[in-house]
């Protein structure tokens, strides 16, 4: 008989990992948009904002985040 699988039977288990809201943990109320440092873990090579889904953090932080970024490449801080 023939197996349904075509893996060879055996299927690898991941390990899920919850994802938190950093900002939430360190219970940070505004996100400044002149520190850089922060806003440049968020933003990629390219220069687009990391979504939400990837970093793990709440709507709310979000929002700020990318407000804040938008800000700084707006005084020319961010490309």
């Amino acid at each position: 008989m023939k197996q349904k699988n075509n893996r060879g039977g055996r299927r690898k288990s991941r390990v899920i990992r919850i994802k938190r809201c950093r900002f939430c943990e360190d219970a940070i109320v505004y996100i400044d948009f002149l520190n850089i440092e922060l806003l440049r873990r968020y933003v990629t090579e390219k220069g687009r904002i990391i979504p939400r889904r990837i970093t793990g953090s709440c709507p709310g932080h979000q929002k700020m985040l990318s407000q804040a970024i938008k800000r700084s490449r707006n005084i020319a801080m961010l490309p």
